[in-house]
């Protein structure tokens, strides 16, 4: 199986390498997807590799922390292989107010950990015990209870699992990627034309941002009378704001992919990072007294200009609105 998905890999890096037309999209492609999702793959594996050697808790956060780098730069992208059999859900399940992962990974423990040892048995189960998630729980104090052995082989089985999704995910975004940089082709029909594989990408830039704006930085913040803090991202792990960082440097990168100049929307993305990167407040805790809830607001204003400056900038110039993703509704 690598061997076919190293054939196909290097088949759609010529085929981008050699496409004339419809260059936006194929950098954004070449350039920045499939590079991100090589990267996730290769973290994974490491993680899986290091649980393999060694699945203390302890020895696994350098490599946890490693991989959830890589994932926060990408996770916005909701699209194709990510999304089959709910594989971006698996690898991150966020928010969950009513702890569903925590519940089930306990009644996994309480039952004996039946399929811990079984990866296909492992990976029909709840996405909201799996992934990153489920394995922050895990690594760092939380209110998970068992023997320390089947703790430590639930940190295997639960990196073993995500590692397989990451290798699947690279694999498929092979031939997916190639529909995107062949919109119309035969035998293509997800992408009839090359404003629909634009459409596609620019969709999930400006959902992505919602969602840091809405999500990250919207449930912690709460409102003014009552503040949530305890509702931010990755708390155990020291990453909420992290992940906010990380995924507007991935969504600034593949917006200069798919049009380059565009000096508004670069220097919104700036100003946004800028203001991430210089908030000391790891986990948000801040939002709950006025000063630092004035410099998360500030923030989360910076992220929404941005969205707007690319939806005016980008969209305007490529004639595009946002279409239908697969966070709507949520």
């Amino acid at each position: 199986m690598a061997g076919i998905a190293l054939i196909r890999g290097l088949a759609l890096s010529v085929l981008i390498g050699t496409m004339p037309a419809h260059a936006d999209v194929a950098e954004a492609v070449r350039d920045v997807i499939l590079p991100a999702y090589d990267d996730l793959a290769r973290t994974t594996g490491s993680l899986a590799a290091a649980a393999q050697q060694d699945c203390s808790a302890t020895h696994l956060r350098e490599p946890f922390q490693q991989t959830w780098d890589v994932w926060a730069r990408i996770d916005f992208l909701r699209l194709g292989p990510v999304e089959t059999n709910g594989r971006a859900l698996a690898i991150s399940f966020w928010p969950d107010p009513k702890s569903s992962g925590r519940r089930a990974q306990q009644a996994l423990i309480d039952a004996g950990a039946p399929t811990i040892n079984d990866p296909v048995a492992f990976s029909d189960l709840s996405v909201a015990l799996r992934g990153l998630s489920g394995l922050e729980r895990l690594i760092y104090l939380s209110d998970i209870t068992g023997a320390d052995d089947v703790l430590c082989r639930l940190r295997r089985a639960t990196a073993t699992d995500l590692a397989a999704m990451a290798t699947e995910i690279r694999a498929e975004w092979a031939a997916y990627g190639a529909l995107l940089v062949q919109p119309g082709s035969d035998g293509n029909s997800t992408f009839l034309s090359a404003g629909e594989a634009r459409q596609a990408l620019y969709t999930q830039l400006v959902t992505g941002l919602e969602h840091l704006a809405d999500t990250r930085l919207g449930r912690p913040l709460g409102t003014f009378a009552k503040p949530r803090p305890e509702r931010a991202e990755a708390i155990a792990a020291l990453r909420s704001l992290r992940n906010v960082a990380l995924s507007l440097q991935g969504m600034q990168d593949l917006a200069t992919a798919l049009l380059p100049d565009t000096p508004e929307t670069q220097a919104a993305f700036a100003r946004a990072l800028r203001l991430a990167e210089g908030l000391d407040d790891p986990v948000l805790a801040g939002v709950a007294e006025p000063s630092g809830r004035l410099k998360v607001e500030i923030l989360q204003q910076a992220v929404d200009t941005a969205q707007e400056t690319l939806a005016t900038e980008i969209g305007g110039a490529l004639g595009l609105s946002v279409g239908f993703n697969a966070k709507d509704g949520d």
